[in-house]
């Protein structure tokens, strides 16, 4: 899977929260809080992202409709894996031992890290 530059990320991100097809307009509408695109270069991108494989574009109609292809959950399982990989040598420890030395991580997350553990472990019982 090609990783996405921030911009398709957040197009992407647009698809997954619409949980619908958009056409290229409601998708530039909705990324005028962060960009100020011009469709054209909307398209390109789209166009882009069809070519890695994420989105895909329904030409059915008059108005062409554009879909996520790869989920949101697969993506982030994805990235996860890539940047502990690159990070920490695959190490989910060295990484959650980074963040509690550098203090970025606080009580509460501690505690809630903590109680997911044991629900797993809970639950394999």
């Amino acid at each position: 899977m090609k990783k996405l530059a921030d911009s398709e990320f957040e197009i992407i991100n647009i698809l997954w929260k619409s949980g619908k097809p958009l056409s290229s307009n409601e998708i530039l509408d909705l990324l005028q809080g962060t960009r100020q695109w011009k469709l054209a270069s909307l398209m390109t991108v789209l166009a882009r992202m069809a070519e890695k494989g994420y989105v895909n574009c329904d030409r059915s109609t008059r108005t062409n409709y554009y879909s996520a292809i790869v989920s949101e959950d697969d993506y982030k399982v994805e990235e996860s894996e890539t940047f502990l990989q690159k990070m920490y040598d695959k190490s989910l420890k060295q990484f959650v031992a980074c963040l509690y030395k550098n203090e970025k991580l606080s009580d509460k997350d501690i505690a809630d890290l903590r109680k997911y553990l044991d629900s797993l472990e809970e639950g394999e019982k």
